[in-house]
C-alpha cells in the first residue's frame, strides 16, 4: 500500500519525516523571525504585524508572564478571542514562556467556559473584552488567578484604535457590561513586560504545547494533549506535502477560520509562520460581504476553509467578480467538501479545491490530496508522510480496498492522550499506539482514502447503512438548495428513515420536488422520507453543520 500511494505524490515528497527536526515550536518561531524580519506576518483590520514586531511583542509578553505573573514552565494559559493581531502575540508569548496554550472558543457559554478552565487548571486567561461578561460569571469558581483583557482594536494605530474601540463598545454595543476589578489590560502588560527580562526555557520534545479541547460531541469536552513533538511532527508532515508549491516569504494566506481551532492553528498560523508568509486574519467570517470586501484589497494566493464557507462565498456576486489571478491553493477540511461546491469553486476561481482530513487528536493533519491534483475526486487524499492507516470492521479485522471500516491512525502527530482522562484515552488509543478516529472510510486501489461518514451519524434503514454525507451531496446538486443536513428519525417499519433539513436558494422549492430529485440519484431506502425547510442550520464555531443539534431537536 505505501508504495502505491507514495507514487501519487509529486516528486520530492518524502516517505518519512523527522518529528524531532526541531526541539520545540519555539525553535521554528525563532528561525522564522530571524529569516523574515521585515515580512508581514499577520494583517487584520488594515494593520500589519511584521515578524520583527511579532518577535518583540511576544517576547515582551513572555517576560511579563514569567517575571510579573510568576508562571512556571508547564502552567496552562487560556486564550479566548477571535482572529485579531493580539492572538498570535499571546499565542507565541505563552509558548515562548514555556507554558501550555489552552485555546477557548469565545462563543462558549459560562458553563462551557467554567468546565474548560477547571479541567485544564488554567492559571491565567487572555480574553477580548467582548466576552469578559461570560468570564465574570464563573472566574471565581476556577483556578484562574490572572485575567489579561484586550479590546478589539488594541493593536491598531492610536487614532483608529480609539475609534474602533469606541464604536464597538458604545455604537454597536458589542461589549456587554462586566466587572473584573483585578484584570490588567494587555496593553499595560506589554508596557510592563518591556522592562522585564525574558528567559528562554529549556524545552524537550515531550513537553506539552497545547491542551486543545475537542468539541465534546461524545459528551463533555476533553483536552487533547499535543506535545511540541506532536506539533513539530505535523508541521514537518505539512511541509513535506505543501513545500513544493510554497514560495517562502511570498505567499498571502486568507485565514477566515478561527485560529483557536486546530485546523487554522496548524494549517494557517503555524505553517505559514514557518514559511515567513502573511496571514490575513478575518475577525468575522460570517459577515460575507465584509469578508469579500477585505479579500478585494489583497493579492491572496492561498485560502483554507470549510465547505459551508466556500459555499457561502460562491453565493456572493462580489466574490465571483474578484481577481483570482494570484490564487493557487484551496484547501478544505473540518467537514466533508461536497462535489457540487468543489466543482463550482473550480469553475469560479480556476483553482482545484483540495480536501484534507484530520482531527484535533492528530494536530490535525492525517491525509491530504496531492498538490498536483487537477480535479476534485471526492477523496480526502493520501496519508501524510510517516502516517500509518488501517480500516477495521466491528470485529476488529482489517478490511480490503473498497470495503468500509473504521479509520485507525498511527504517526508522530497522534496526541499523548486526553488530559486527566486515562479511561477516555484507553478507549481511543489502542494496541500499540493506534488512534481510533470514529470515522468510517474506504480506500481505493490507488491508496486514496474516502470518508464515508461519522460512525455515530450513520442511519440504519431496514438493516442497511445509510451515510448522511451521501444524501447531503445529492441534495446539494439541486440548484434550488443552499445547504442541507441529513439525520435518521425513528420509523416503525424500517427502524429509521432519512430526514433532511434544507436551506433553500429558491423559495418555491417544494419537498416533493426535492424527494423526486433524490429518487433519481439514490437507491430507494436512501431517499429522504421527510423534508424540513429552515432559514439556517445549526453550526459549530468553524461552520461545520451540527447534525447532533438537529437530532436533539427531533427528540424533544
Amino acid at each position: 500500500m505505501e508504495k502505491t500511494w507514495l507514487e501519487q505524490y509529486p516528486e520530492g515528497v518524502p516517505e518519512f519525516i523527522d518529528p524531532e527536526h526541531y526541539t520545540s515550536l519555539i525553535d521554528i518561531f525563532e528561525e522564522s523571525v530571524h529569516k523574515y524580519p521585515d515580512q508581514p506576518a499577520f494583517i487584520n483590520m488594515g494593520a500589519t504585524l511584521t515578524f520583527r514586531s511579532l518577535e518583540e511583542q511576544s517576547r515582551i509578553f513572555a517576560a511579563y508572564l514569567q517575571q510579573e505573573l510568576k508562571l512556571q514552565k508547564g502552567d496552562r494559559v487560556a486564550i479566548m478571542m477571535p482572529n485579531l493581531l493580539q492572538y498570535p502575540i499571546a499565542l507565541f508569548g505563552v509558548l515562548r514562556a514555556g507554558l501550555v496554550v489552552v485555546n477557548v472558543n469565545p462563543l462558549y457559554t459560562p458553563r462551557e467556559l467554567k468546565h474548560q478552565l477547571n479541567d485544564s487548571g488554567a492559571k491565567a486567561i487572555v480574553i477580548v473584552s467582548n466576552f469578559a461578561h461570560t468570564l465574570e460569571k464563573v472566574v471565581r469558581e476556577t483556578p484562574v488567578k490572572h485575567v489579561i483583557l484586550t479590546k478589539l482594536g488594541d493593536q491598531l494605530a492610536t487614532a483608529k484604535r480609539t475609534l474602533v474601540n469606541f464604536v464597538v463598545q458604545y455604537v454597536k454595543k458589542m461589549v456587554p457590561k462586566y466587572d473584573l476589578p483585578d484584570a490588567i489590560s494587555m496593553r499595560k502588560a506589554l508596557a510592563k513586560g518591556r522592562h522585564l527580562t525574558y528567559v528562554k526555557p529549556h524545552m524537550s520534545p515531550d513537553d506539552l504545547a497545547f491542551l486543545q479541547y475537542t468539541g465534546g460531541t461524545t459528551g463533555v469536552a476533553k483536552g487533547a494533549m499535543l506535545s511540541h513533538s506532536n506539533m513539530v511532527g505535523n508541521l514537518e508532515q505539512v511541509a513535506a506535502i505543501v513545500g513544493p508549491v510554497i514560495n517562502p516569504g511570498k505567499e498571502f494566506v486568507v485565514t477566515a477560520l478561527p485560529l483557536y481551532h486546530i485546523f487554522a492553528l496548524t494549517a494557517n498560523c503555524l505553517t505559514f509562520m514557518k514559511y515567513g508568509c502573511a496571514n490575513l486574519l478575518i475577525t468575522n467570517p460570517r459577515d460575507i460581504p465584509g469578508f469579500v470586501k477585505e479579500l478585494s484589497r489583497y493579492p491572496f494566493t492561498i485560502m483554507t476553509g470549510v465547505n459551508t464557507l466556500f459555499n457561502a462565498l460562491l453565493n456572493n456576486e462580489d466574490f465571483r467578480a474578484l481577481d483570482f489571478s494570484n490564487y493557487k491553493l484551496a484547501l478544505g477540511g473540518g467537514a466533508a467538501v461536497q462535489r457540487a461546491v468543489a466543482e463550482k469553486w473550480h469553475e469560479v476561481t480556476g483553482t482545484v479545491l483540495l480536501e484534507g482530513y484530520g482531527l484535533t487528536e492528530c494536530c490535525p493533519l492525517v491525509t491530504v490530496s496531492p498538490m498536483n491534483q487537477t480535479a476534485y475526486n471526492g477523496s480526502i487524499g493520501l496519508p501524510a508522510p510517516s502516517t500509518d492507516m488501517r480500516l477495521v470492521n466491528d470485529d476488529g479485522v482489517d478490511v480490503g480496498p473498497g470495503e468500509a471500516g473504521e479509520l485507525w491512525v498511527k504517526g508522530p502527530q497522534v496526541m499523548q492522550g486526553y488530559w486527566g482522562r486515562d479511561d477516555a484515552t484507553a478507549e481511543v488509543i489502542v494496541e500499540d499506539g493506534w488512534l481510533r478516529t470514529g470515522d468510517v472510510a474506504k480506500v481505493d486501489e490507488q491508496g486514496y482514502f474516502f470518508i464515508v461518514d461519522r460512525k455515530k451519524d450513520m442511519i440504519l434503514v431496514s438493516g442497511f447503512n445509510v451515510f448522511p454525507n451521501e444524501i447531503e451531496d445529492v441534495v446539494a446538486m439541486h440548484p434550488g438548495v443552499v445547504e442541507s443536513a441529513a439525520i435518521g428519525v425513528p420509523n416503525e417499519v424500517t427502524g429509521e428513515s432519512v430526514k433532511i433539513f434544507v436551506v433553500r436558494k429558491d423559495p418555491k422549492l417544494t419537498d416533493s420536488a426535492l424527494i423526486q430529485h433524490c429518487r433519481k440519484h439514490l437507491t430507494a431506502y436512501k431517499v429522504p422520507k421527510l423534508v424540513e425547510f429552515r432559514d439556517e442550520l445549526p453550526k459549530s464555531n468553524v461552520g461545520k453543520i451540527l447534525r447532533r443539534e438537529l437530532r436533539k431537536h427531533e427528540e424533544h
